[in-house]
């Protein structure tokens, strides 16, 4: 046997969605109820467990064979799924891996494992069996009744007295449909083998392969966190949003000052009249408000904190093991090939500015809320800057953070061959000083002469890449940050005026991409060639990646110009039509690169126990002798396909995660 294609249905008394797979998978309700499999690509056979069936012995043996390809769509759901059910059922058919200590070991090896999903987002499908295959046309669709069947069969039912009050639905329950779920399953690995064969001509790199396998291995061993943090965190939040809000029923007499109807009303009977309740509009309005105005305004902001909902998906997601699983998508942003979060969001957590952050931790820690309450005037935003301190490395170890410097600055100022930014890295000067002294011609230091000029430098910088103009500018928060409407297109004249390869760099990307479509032809810009064949824009990277954009053609804008279009799936979250230019296939393309370089620290730096990643960030889980210099110096290296990018890797030690 060389290939296994599996799909399988099961029961769990958990949560998939709020939980996460390792959990859903190690709960004492769990089992497997239908497996469905192809052996070398046959026909399908669906075993049902839940009639005594039994999976075969070569099928179990294949399952920790190293030789034996194992795919599925989403194959990480039933690679987890598996290694629970083999340790409980069969374990002397299961092989885990990685070193002693190391929870990725309680899994079955991915190596051996492929996911057709990642196929699909490698060329920019959708990341849905149902989506993949109605983009691709196939003959074979998945049931549109599936839903229904997995509600029914899957999860726990209401008890009611027309189901006799029980909590789960069995297949004699409902034999019909039963045998209808059967043919789901089969159906199931019929679609999956079929885009496998209609994208066979554009097969996943083994580059690809083996950061999946990495990415796998990351989900696999998990990170920890302090229960006693979270546990005490909710408790306190509860604790202080119940004061905060007799506190405001006192001030405003309101049956419901959360409601925004009647705080709108209240604000108006006493003269100040508003649009919006938005956190950002509040804001705004403190700082003229009547002082028991003022005072209503700054506890809504801070009933309006949502830190506790980071520390409830915490509470939901940790194993039996105390560590959160499956916290990464792989592929989950096509167009870059970056990762996106999963469960507990690590890729958008609250910073921390607070130099106390170890004395406030330890509050919350021994769940001390009176001498906090005492310490602490907005315990709401106290325990949102404490959401990072909640993930812990295992006994007798630390976490090393390390990141990249500015990375997508360098990577764009290195494909644009924007020489004077290539300086400024080099010399390991700070780029928002040196931008704000090449747009205004005058020194600027952050500490020294002309210093107020670094904001705008900065501003300009986060904004303004990728083809931004004053709405680019006003979405960063120009205009909090003390800049005036009249100062914006000024500015961004002036950054566009000293960064002219940059520009440059925007539009050949734009011109090529269209030559590429209209001409079927390759064309080449700074390293970066593009190509469009059978139906597909593909952008090859410096790393060899391709970014895939599906049936590109050239359309009219909403200004009546010539722009790109393709399909994927868009703001709306469905398949569609998509416009773009070359500004934004630049924002890409630098995204893309700065995972490459990522990937390459990471691959690097994968003998050490990777516990989390965020963009341009690893969180390393290891003993207290490992030196912080050398993982530094790991990561600051750079790749052959890339040997003169100027990048750097900062870090620093810590007991707990936080942000430096």
């Amino acid at each position: 046997m060389k290939t296994l294609s599996i799909d399988i249905e099961t029961f769990s008394d958990t949560d998939l969605n709020k939980c996460g797979v390792y959990k859903y998978a190690e709960s004492d309700a769990f089992e497997i109820l239908l497996f469905g499999y192809a052996a070398n690509g046959g026909s399908v056979s669906v075993i049902d467990l839940t009639a005594g069936e039994e999976i075969p012995q070569e099928i179990l043996a294949a399952l920790s064979d190293p030789d034996v390809i194992k795919w599925a769509f989403n194959a990480s759901f039933e690679r987890v799924c598996l290694s629970n059910w083999l340790l409980k059922n069969r374990p002397e058919h299961f092989t885990g891996y990685s070193t002693s200590g190391d929870p990725a070991g309680a899994f079955l090896n991915p190596s051996s494992w492929r996911c057709s999903m990642i196929w699909a987002a490698y060329l920019g499908l959708p990341l849905s069996l149902a989506g993949a295959g109605a983009v691709l046309g196939l003959k074979e669709q998945k049931l549109a009744e599936g839903n229904n069947l997995l509600k029914y069969f899957c999860v726990p039912c209401k008890p009611t007295k027309a189901n006799s009050g029980r909590t789960r639905n069995l297949p004699q329950h409902d034999t019909e449909n039963w045998n209808l779920f059967k043919n789901y399953n089969k159906r199931d690995v019929e679609v999956e083998m079929s885009i496998q064969k209609r994208l066979a001509k554009y097969p996943v790199p083994e580059s690809i392969w083996e950061e999946y396998r990495l990415d796998q291995e990351i989900n696999d061993r998990g990170i920890a966190l302090d229960m006693d943090v979270v546990e005490n965190a909710i408790r306190f939040d509860e604790r202080s949003k119940s004061e905060l809000m007799e506190t405001m029923k006192s001030i405003t007499n309101l049956e419901n000052p959360n409601s925004v109807v009647q705080m709108k009303q209240w604000l108006a009977d006493n003269g100040m009249e508003t649009e919006s309740l938005g956190k950002k509009d509040v804001a705004r309005l403190i700082p003229d408000a009547p002082d028991k105005l003022k005072k209503a305004l700054q506890l809504r902001l801070q009933l309006a904190k949502s830190s506790v909902k980071k520390y409830q998906a915490m509470q939901n997601a940790v194993c039996k093991d105390g560590r959160a699983h499956g916290m990464f998508q792989f592929y989950g942003a096509s167009r870059s090939g970056r990762w996106a979060g999963r469960l507990i969001q690590l890729q958008n957590l609250p910073q921390n500015h607070m130099t106390d952050l170890a004395e406030a931790r330890e509050l919350i820690r021994t769940g001390d809320y009176e001498t906090m309450e005492l310490l602490y005037e907005d315990i709401p935003d106290t325990l949102s800057q404490l959401i990072r301190t909640a993930f812990i490395p295992r006994n007798g170890c630390k976490f090393i953070v390390c990141d990249y410097s500015a990375i997508e600055a360098r990577v764009l100022s290195y494909l644009a061959k924007e020489a004077w930014r290539s300086r400024v890295f080099a010399e390991g000067k700070d780029i928002y000083c040196a931008s704000a002294s090449q747009m205004f011609h005058v020194p600027v230091e952050k500490h020294g002469i002309n210093s107020h000029l670094r904001q705008k430098g900065k501003i300009a910088e986060l904004a303004l890449g990728y083809g931004g103009s004053v709405g680019a500018l006003t979405s960063m928060g120009a205009l909090e940050m003390g800049l005036s409407e009249n100062e914006l297109r000024p500015l961004v004249d002036a950054w566009r005026a000293s960064n002219p390869n940059i520009v440059r760099f925007w539009w050949d990307v734009d011109a090529a991409v269209k030559t590429a479509i209209r001409q079927r032809m390759r064309t080449c810009v700074n390293g970066i060639r593009f190509e469009c064949k059978s139906g597909m824009l593909f952008i090859t990277l410096p790393s060899g990646r391709n970014l895939s954009y599906v049936k590109p053609k050239i359309g009219e804008n909403r200004f009546g110009g010539e722009s790109v279009t393709y399909e994927g799936v868009g703001a709306t979250k469905k398949w569609e039509r998509i416009e773009s230019y070359g500004p934004k296939f630049v924002e890409n393309i630098v995204q893309a690169v700065s995972r490459d370089l990522l990937c390459f620290a990471m691959r690097n730096l994968s003998h050490c126990f990777i516990v989390g990643h965020v963009h341009d960030e690893l969180i390393i889980e290891c003993r207290p002798e490992v030196s912080l210099d050398a993982v530094c110096a790991q990561m600051s290296c750079s790749p052959d396909w890339m040997q003169d990018i100027l990048i750097r890797g900062d870090g620093y030690s810590t007991p707990w995660y936080r942000k430096d």
